[in-house]
């Protein structure tokens, strides 16, 4: 196992835990950086397991949160109506995902050209719903209405396509339907600990058999990275978000996929 491609992969974990929290598509940027790298994983599953290091990084920064609703989960109406929510949402992703979980690998992580667009209109989607003067009905993530969470659950689905992003779809959809930005971010936060150990589960069990020592390392590398820069963003993006919008993301999903696009030109 080469030196460079335990370096390689703690890059892709920093790009993973920065890019996971934020709607700009972490599974695009590990895609196309991998790409152009040359980084081959087995079976594409480094992209998808490291994800236990962004899921270690919204426990800790919100454990203290997730303890006092375990406490209160058996008696507090509130939090089994919160929780609630959070696995309706999970619902279409778990089915879906299942499902297509062959064609996602093998077809869709596959078509760097594809990412490239999807990067770019996602970028330009989000502009102009950062520019609708959208009026908030909910602002409290624990008192969405289960319809809004199933609705949102089935906005992540998009997620599936590489480039969409998990919490820009879930973020952006939960928008349009009434939320505040705050409000809609911290439930994609929320909603990515079932989801992304859902993914993380059924991505190795599929690959048991394939994955060697090497790959457990490299895989290992890159969730240290990805653990430590996730801890980072969800401690900081709510508050960017809640006074800046999207712009920014959007505006850095546009300039990728351009990028991207280029360089599939020049280099292949």
């Amino acid at each position: 196992m080469a030196d460079q491609t335990i370096v390689e992969a703690l890059l892709l974990g920093i790009l993973e835990g920065l890019t996971e929290f934020i709607p700009v598509s972490s599974t695009a940027h590990l895609l196309l950086a991998g790409h152009f790298l040359g980084f081959e994983s087995t079976g594409k599953t480094f992209e998808v397991l490291i994800q236990l290091g962004a899921i270690l990084a919204i426990l800790t920064v919100y454990f203290t949160r997730l303890w006092q609703m375990a406490v209160a989960l058996p008696s507090d109406r509130k939090t089994q109506h919160f929780v609630g929510g959070i696995l309706l949402a999970f619902l279409p992703a778990a089915v879906i995902g299942a499902l297509a979980h062959d064609f996602i690998k093998t077809v869709l992580f596959e078509t760097p050209l594809l990412i490239c667009i999807v990067l770019i209109v996602g970028g330009f989607i989000l502009l102009w719903i950062d520019r609708l003067p959208l009026k908030p009905r909910y602002t409290d993530v624990t008192e969405y209405p289960l319809g809004l969470c199933f609705k949102i659950g089935l906005c992540q689905c998009l997620a599936m396509i590489p480039g969409t992003s998990r919490s820009g779809a879930t973020i952006a959809g939960a928008l349009l339907m009434g939320t505040d930005k705050r409000s809609a971010a911290e439930f994609s936060f929320f909603l990515a600990m079932p989801t992304m150990t859902g993914a993380f589960a059924l991505d190795l069990f599929k690959n048991r058999n394939v994955l060697s020592f090497d790959d457990a390392i490299i895989i290992g590398a890159g969730f240290i990275t990805a653990f430590i820069a996730g801890v980072f963003v969800v401690k900081y993006l709510l508050d960017y978000v809640s006074r800046h919008g999207f712009r920014l993301f959007a505006l850095w999903r546009i300039l990728v996929g351009t990028a991207g696009l280029i360089g599939l030109y020049l280099v292949g």
